[in-house]
């Protein structure tokens, strides 16, 4: 099989059983994940942690031109050009429960009511509330060589690629850092500039992304500083990565992101405090940050207690076919990431703009058949917003607004009205998501969809 292998080109993650030979199973992996899980009396080869975890924790990942013979006297791991490796056995760190639907009907649900605590893993023991900073271990850079950080670049593709816009919003306003987010899946077939000073942000729940995967190589040949923003021990992107911060999510089964994005936008969220406290961040600002973050589950578990008038709206609007999500500043890219998560799971055509940007095109689409939904909460961009709310009534659309408790303003704008607890604005969209999120899944439940598994996605997309 090694001489096989070297003859082939392009991605695989494959296992082969020979029929005169069935007591032994080969994998081999390029681009694609591959991982053996180690148990008392057997040898199990999957692409994921998560099919393998009611079996054993024990595992060892395969890297890019390797390949493993199972036996059941034990595995051997080797290169297709059939050298030795000695390979680590990892322990994941994930119990069969968190695998599990817990009485849930679907994972992603599960998913969504597991944010409080999720995020609340993600911020465990790195917020200095006295210092009014974080403390992020990992990332293997000196605070000399963080301060002398001149650009960053984030790189993902999906509801990553939200959650990196969201970081560009907060490392510029806080921390003062230019930024740019770039599609992985365009980063490495252009020519981007990585000049010196320059540190790359991978984002991946998996890991594994094929793109992101492939677009933090390119920077690293580059000679960029390159960190990975991910969710899984072990993984691709975080083993090649010069160092990073792990979001600690715990398991996402469900193909659609919910808990992953949250604390991908929580881990930006810690890694702006930082730097922006090595900067110019005032410690007066920086403790108001740690304060807000840690208040941040228990806003969510209020939102959550509400669920039950979300599905009520998704109950009136599940026959539409086109929905507008529409937000200002950093409640842009949760109206991408509201919008990509109504198309993922029900199917339903559906697009995200700035607010202000309707005016330029979109409001031609506009009439009564036409749900709107508006992010809106009471910051900079509110009475513009509200506005915008007034072109849209004025063409007999319907809007949904998620606005801020207490403002009883925009009821009188918008056909109904779902409200998330005052936040500094920042931190705006780990609130404001969670009402898209519940839409997202109660319209597709009432339209019948397969929530978990919608057709056509898988839950890492690891070839191009």
């Amino acid at each position: 099989m090694a001489a096989a292998l070297r003859h082939v080109t392009g991605t695989y993650g494959i296992a082969v059983i020979a029929r005169d030979d069935p007591g032994k199973i080969v994998g081999a992996r390029h681009g694609s994940p591959l991982v053996v899980g180690i148990c008392d009396s057997e040898y199990v080869l999957a692409s994921d942690v998560s099919a393998i975890i009611r079996h054993t924790n024990q595992v060892v990942y395969l890297d890019d031109e390797e390949m493993v013979v199972l036996t059941p006297q034990g595995i051997h791991t080797t290169t297709i050009r059939e050298e030795t490796v000695s390979k680590r056995v990892e322990t994941v760190d994930w119990d069969l429960e968190k695998i599990e639907k817990a009485g849930y009907a679907h994972f992603m649900l599960k998913e969504i009511f597991e944010q409080p605590q999720s995020l609340r893993n993600t911020l465990r023991g790195r917020l200095l509330a006295e210092e009014g900073t974080s403390r992020l271990g990992g990332l293997n850079m000196s605070p000399a060589e963080l301060r002398a950080i001149t650009r960053v670049v984030i790189t993902a593709c999906g509801t990553s690629w939200h959650a990196g816009m969201i970081g560009e919003y907060l490392i510029e306003e806080l921390a003062r850092i230019p930024v740019e987010v770039e599609y992985a899946s365009e980063f490495r077939y252009r020519n981007p500039i990585l000049e010196p000073g320059t540190v790359v942000i991978a984002v991946s729940q998996s890991g594994e992304t094929a793109d992101t995967l492939a677009a933090m190589r390119e920077a690293k040949r580059r000679g960029a500083r390159v960190l990975g923003v991910c969710n899984v021990v072990g993984s691709t992107i975080a083993r090649e990565s010069g160092g990073g911060v792990y979001i600690h999510a715990g398991p996402e089964i469900g193909v659609a992101s919910t808990k992953a994005f949250t604390s991908q936008v929580a881990a930006l969220a810690l890694l702006t405090l930082y730097l922006g406290r090595l900067g110019e961040l005032s410690p007066e600002l920086g403790a108001e940050l740690t304060r807000e973050l840690a208040s941040i589950p228990d806003k969510i578990e209020r939102i959550l207690a509400g669920a039950d008038k979300v599905k009520a709206i998704a109950r009136a609007y599940a026959r539409h076919n086109n929905f507008l999500y529409l937000g200002r500043g950093y409640n842009f890219p949760v109206a991408l990431e509201g919008a990509l998560k109504l198309k993922e799971i029900s199917y339903i055509h559906a697009e995200g703009y700035p607010a202000a940007e309707m005016k330029h095109g979109p409001i031609a689409l506009i009439d009564e058949n036409m749900p709107v939904v508006f992010i809106c909460t009471q910051d900079s961009a509110y009475e513009k917003v509200l506005n915008n709310m007034e072109e849209v009534r004025a063409r007999r659309g319907k809007i949904i607004a998620i606005a801020s408790e207490g403002d009883e303003h925009v009821a009188t704008k918008a056909d109904h009205v779902l409200y998330i607890p005052r936040v500094l604005g920042p931190l705006t969209p780990l609130l404001s998501v969670v009402p898209l999120q519940l839409l997202a899944y109660y319209i597709a439940v009432e339209r019948k969809c397969d929530v978990d598994q919608p057709r056509n996605l898988a839950k890492s997309v690891t070839v191009e």
